[in-house]
């Protein structure tokens, strides 16, 4: 089961004040950690929204909107993420409460969120099709 650790942005993080030497050294050992144990994916930190862009999708189908950071709100900001690969929800738990507090003094906060795999999409295909089938016989039914 894969699993995002997603870090939340903070004042500090969106100004682009780098983390201390002591909050890099901490996070190194915890991703060699996840190394060792074989469930690390992929660790990273993101560039301040102030050098992102945000595309934006209209309802009516136009062309897609290109806004330029900087954005509001830093706590629905991602500032960096760590992806695990891991037995279950509660050991993906376990290996988020490990993470060393991201905001490096503060109050920080990860978010735990599961990807899809690739059976989920297919059970959710296969699904579709399956409904939009009976939808078809049901209105063969109905002009009958």
């Amino acid at each position: 089961m894969r699993y995002m650790l997603i870090v939340k942005a903070t004042k500090r993080s969106e100004a682009g004040v780098k983390p201390s030497r002591e909050l890099m050294d901490a996070m190194a050992a915890y991703n060699e950690a996840l190394a060792r144990e074989g469930v690390l994916i992929a660790a990273e930190g993101l560039q301040p929204s102030s050098s992102g862009l945000r595309i934006t999708y209209s309802v009516h189908g136009d062309m897609p909107e290109v806004t330029v950071g900087p954005f509001a709100e830093e706590k629905q900001l991602v500032a960096g993420f760590t992806l695990i690969d891991v037995k279950s929800e509660d050991e993906a738990i376990e290996w988020a409460k490990r993470m060393p507090n991201p905001s490096g003094w503060g109050k920080g906060e990860i978010e735990l969120r599961q990807l899809f795999e690739d059976e989920d999409l297919l059970h959710a295909s296969a699904m579709i099709v399956m409904e939009s089938d009976l939808r078809d016989q049901i209105d063969m039914l109905k002009k009958s």
